[in-house]
């Protein structure tokens, strides 16, 4: 990306004393990070993340707990997944247009009340609005990146970045491993407790310690943008999840993925025309960007469908031919090396991309995911393969994670990385809804006269798997690799380029 940087013209005073205008907000000097700053990140994000696998292990103990039918109970999950599409992209451009610290306090306050909401719900409708409200806190993400970038000194955004996407990675697979202990201590419903005194001890941290970002993006908030974007979200992304108990060829089904269609015409159209745009449809067309773009849908949709089917598989049966019988905290016992492999690989993927660069850990970490694919498609049978196969995994969720939110981060500007981060990690969840809705098509599609699927479907869900993380190894490649010389922004804000210099480049280093 582009950007060039003018001296600031003189203006007089009354007294006739000459005084320069300010410096550009977007070239001042950064602050060093502090340790405050980084925990109320990492846990604001990590916490979210936990919240979107935490629930679904436990999803037939509430389906009882409540007296209610499978198909209902699965919107516990469908409203998280939809309210988080919905306001990821549109919360982080307000970050960028209003201030990122007010817009993550505005956001952690909300996930407390929601995760509240839900422990106390005395009936499932009442529990899925609670995850629609908790769902809002997908703008973390993108808030987090963008503090990131304003507030930490060059040298930190890189592994800062890696750091935190390590600890919304890991979440995930905490959220697997922890929920059968904490439903066989405890209740359900600490699934929720639990996370309300985390989110408030947080939320009072940032208050005092996160300091507001003094980049600013100039314009408004296009809210036609967002009803548009809203609206083509929704209706891709519901029957996606729900096909299952609608039909494939059910009438609503194709309505929602036509609607879908016109809608996502129609915000194209919304936001080209726009004069202040909520996705930046230049920028999204960034050959970095959409690269990276196309990389996290494809990886997403192994990724999500591993979370969603792996633990089913080991729960399954012996009498099924497949499966070992495991207890939901068994299966999450065998999830624990994917969750130490991601968290290593993610914080160690910060300290490899000066040296290797993000495409090739992207590279690398789709790859990986394909071979632990590929590996569990030929092998299944022992549960110490199961877990390799998760280990590995791991590595590649910890590596493509990091090295996709550096890609996008150093290649937009910095008013445009809350809504930039919003709509990658918005595309990798989209990504996840079709490889699960097909893993699923696949895994259920012919089931044996007990009602389990039959091993067959399993393998093929996994070789499905396999092909789209190495569409996504294939998608990594396209990502232009180039060197960015960057000014330090101590010495720009100290002695700023004429009006006629050079454009500087900006953007992370690839």
């Amino acid at each position: 990306m582009f950007t060039a940087a003018r001296r600031p013209s003189l203006s007089y005073d009354p007294a006739g004393r000459s005084r320069p205008h300010p410096v550009p907000r977007g070239l001042s000097k950064p602050r060093k990070s502090t340790p405050h700053t980084n925990a109320v990140l990492a846990t604001g994000a990590g916490v979210f993340s936990m919240l979107q696998s935490l629930i679904a292990p436990a999803l037939p103990t509430v389906q009882h707990a409540m007296h209610t039918s499978q198909s209902t109970v699965t919107w516990v999950m469908t409203a998280y997944l939809l309210s988080a599409s919905v306001f990821t992209p549109i919360l982080g451009r307000v970050g960028d247009l209003v201030g990122k610290k007010r817009t993550l306090v505005a956001v952690l306050v909300t996930v407390t009340l929601g995760c509240l909401l839900a422990a106390l719900a005395p009936t499932i409708g009442v529990l899925i609005v609670a995850r629609v409200v908790q769902g809002i806190g997908g703008a973390l993400f993108p808030l987090s990146f963008g503090i990131i970038r304003d507030e930490f000194e060059a040298a930190e955004v890189g592994p800062s970045i890696s750091n935190l996407s390590a600890v919304i990675a890991a979440g995930g697979g905490v959220g697997l491993v922890a929920a059968g202990p904490i439903v066989s201590a405890l209740d359900y419903k600490w699934l929720f407790w639990l996370p309300v005194g985390v989110v408030a001890v947080t939320t009072l941290i940032a208050l005092r310690c996160v300091p507001e970002s003094p980049k600013r993006a100039e314009g408004r908030v296009s809210w036609l943008g967002a009803v548009l974007l809203s609206g083509w979200l929704v209706a891709l992304l519901l029957p996606l999840s729900q096909a299952t108990h609608w039909g494939w060829g059910s009438d609503r089904v194709i309505g929602l993925f036509v609607a879908a269609v016109v809608l996502f015409a129609l915000w194209l159209y919304a936001e080209a025309r726009s004069s202040s745009p909520l996705i930046d449809l230049n920028v999204m067309r960034l050959p970095a960007v959409w690269t990276t773009n196309a990389a996290a849908l494809l990886f997403g949709a192994g990724m999500y469908a591993i979370w969603s089917f792996l633990p089913g598989f080991v729960q399954t049966p012996r009498s099924a031919g497949y499966g070992f019988g495991a207890s939901v905290t068994g299966a999450g016992l065998l999830m624990l090396p994917m969750l130490i492999a991601m968290f290593c690989s993610g914080v160690l993927s910060g300290r490899l991309e000066p040296a290797l660069g993000a495409k090739k850990l992207l590279t690398t970490g789709a790859a990986l995911g394909a071979v632990a694919c590929g590996f569990l498609a030929a092998w299944h049978d022992q549960q110490w393969q199961v877990a390799f196969a998760a280990g590995v995994f791991g590595l590649g969720i910890g590596l493509a994670f990091a090295s996709m939110a550096n890609l996008i981060v150093g290649s937009v500007p910095p008013e445009q990385t809350g809504a930039a981060t919003g709509m990658n990690a918005n595309i990798r969840t989209i990504g996840g809804s079709i490889g699960a809705a097909v893993t699923s098509v696949l895994v259920t599609g012919r089931l044996q006269p007990s009602g389990l699927p039959y091993g067959s479907g399993y393998t093929h869900g996994f070789s499905l798997l396999a092909l789209l993380c190495l569409g996504a190894a294939l998608a990594a490649l396209l990502v232009p690799a180039r060197r960015t010389a960057r000014m330090p922004v101590a010495r720009a804000a100290a002695d700023l380029p004429s009006p006629e210099a050079e454009p500087v480049v900006t953007g992370a280093r690839n």
